[in-house]
């Protein structure tokens, strides 16, 4: 008899990279396994990669709405699916899935971020209120966490965390698929173009970047992702640097594939802010895979991983002079640039690699059988 797995979300859209595209499709791929996602975007039903797609509807506009009305019919339709295990991907699901352990389910809540650290660092709340918050959402979740019989987290920095709150703990990485990104593009054959793909907001270096574009000139930035800041939005469109923007919007996997293809380093100069400073970024693992040089943050995780790999150069994210530099330096010296990618990619393929990530997944999951 086939193992029932369904995943569950409240806030990411159905086809999310860690959600969707790594874990639901790994675990489909087992025989034994039955795996559903419940996801709240007025799309409808689906099948795709075995997966069955479950829509409970749009989700409402407000946060506070979104918390109730959408929670609420995430847990309806999660019960009358009566599955055997439960993965939660959002921390406003956390009481549901303590409802679900009542009904003697097995519960596995997926960390993503380390959420109290991550309300430390919103800039639109008092920081004494964000503080009280912080611990209070601390609280709940080392309460809540005690009574899953699992936890994953994204980082082993998060993993580390959830240890001292449940010793079912592992870390499961948000390393990249080789063969998503993988591209055969001669060196000669790029652009003189460099990317940045994902969110884009002020801590995310947006403003940095573009003024760095700016003061090179001849070199175009492939930017894609959406801005979460209007007004930054509004005042980078009127930098210099702007009229050398490729603005592409949100883009699927396959044309991100093609945006690596054609580029020649891969930006990822996000601010030292406490969320960052232990964070894994996806992007940073994605242009390797692509081999692509990075340009990254100086933040000592970061530098770490690229300096040992030797697949880039990291830089003070808050210049946009030394961003600039790294970036002529890795147009203009297209050899050592070329090694660089290479050096990024035989990292991927030796260490930071979804496959390696993909079998602790499965462990896990025999485990709670």
């Amino acid at each position: 008899m086939k193992t029932s797995i369904t995943h569950l979300t409240s806030a990411h859209p159905r086809y999310d990279t860690r959600i969707f595209i790594k874990e639901c499709s790994s675990l489909a791929k087992i025989s034994n396994y039955n795996v559903s996602l419940v996801v709240a975007d007025g799309l409808g039903d689906e099948e795709k990669n075995n997966v069955n797609i479950i829509d409970i509807g749009a989700k409402t506009g407000s946060r506070v709405s979104r918390m109730t009305t959408t929670v609420k019919k995430v847990y309806n339709r999660a019960v009358e699916l009566d599955s055997d295990i439960y993965h939660l991907h959002d921390p406003e699901l956390m009481p549901v899935g303590l409802k679900l352990k009542k009904l003697g389910k097995k519960v596995i809540f997926d960390a993503h971020e380390d959420l109290p650290k991550q309300l430390l660092s919103k800039p639109y709340l008092n920081k004494f209120l964000l503080k009280i918050l912080s611990k209070t959402v601390g609280w709940y979740e080392s309460y809540a966490c005690k009574k899953f019989d699992a936890i994953v987290a994204a980082t082993p920095y998060i993993k580390e965390k959830f240890l001292h709150i449940n010793s079912s703990s592992v870390d499961i990485n948000n390393f990249p698929i080789v063969e998503e990104l993988a591209n055969k593009t001669a060196w000669s054959m790029k652009k003189d173009e460099v990317c940045y793909i994902g969110a884009i907001a002020k801590v995310r270096g947006i403003k940095e970047l573009v003024g760095a574009i700016g003061q090179i000139g001849t070199v175009r930035l492939n930017l894609a992702g959406r801005f979460s800041e209007q007004s930054v939005e509004v005042e980078v469109r009127a930098y210099k640097g702007w009229s050398s923007v490729n603005e592409l919007g949100f883009l699927d996997r396959a044309d991100v594939a093609d945006i690596l293809s054609r580029s020649k380093a891969g930006v990822v100069t996000l601010h030292p802010i406490s969320n960052y400073l232990d964070a894994l970024p996806v992007k940073m693992f994605e242009y390797m895979a692509a081999g692509l040089p990075v340009v990254s943050s100086d933040i000592e995780l970061w530098q770490e991983i690229v300096e040992q790999s030797d697949c880039g150069i990291c830089v003070d994210p808050l210049s946009p002079e030394a961003i600039a530099e790294a970036i002529s330096y890795i147009i203009n010296n297209p050899k050592e640039a070329e090694e660089m990618g290479k050096n990024g990619k035989k990292a991927v393929l030796e260490r930071y690699n979804w496959h390696m990530e993909e079998v602790k997944l499965y462990r896990l999951y025999e485990e709670l059988e």
